[in-house]
């Protein structure tokens, strides 16, 4: 599982400023997507795990938002994350997944930002691939 690409998925509209209908200025989520991106320069699974931006991720009252995912392995949506001082722990919690075969952080074991945050923890898609469930 490890030589598969993992993401790191960064709300951009996070904490915007609006005004009359249109984005004003740079979001929290986009300063937390540059402080990930500065942090990983010198990360040592930079060349592993992809740190990506996305415009929405429709967790709007819970910003800033991130999630996890990789084939194989649990996705996890975290939000209420502060943009100013957690990008540290967010790198330590994915390289955590990263090194986990099923991709489970447990709560005792994240760092402190990413213990209240959790918004959901999706399974992975080819648990269910197996099932033969015919409805309707």
């Amino acid at each position: 599982m490890l030589d598969k690409q993992h993401s790191l998925f960064v709300c951009t509209t996070c904490a915007s400023v609006w005004q009359d209908g249109k984005r004003v200025g740079e979001s929290k989520g986009e300063q937390l997507l540059l402080q990930l991106q500065q942090l990983a320069f010198n990360w040592e699974l930079r060349n592993k795990f992809s740190i990506q931006g996305v415009e929405c991720m429709s967790a709007c009252n819970r910003s800033c938002v991130i999630a996890f995912t990789a084939e194989g392995k649990s996705t996890y949506l975290f939000g209420d994350l502060p943009d100013d001082s957690c990008a540290s722990a967010v790198l330590k919690c994915a390289t955590q997944y990263y090194t986990k075969p099923d991709g489970l952080l447990p709560w005792s074991e994240r760092p402190e930002p990413l213990k209240k945050g959790i918004l959901a923890k999706i399974p992975p898609l080819n648990k269910w691939a197996k099932l033969n469930i015919s409805c309707c």
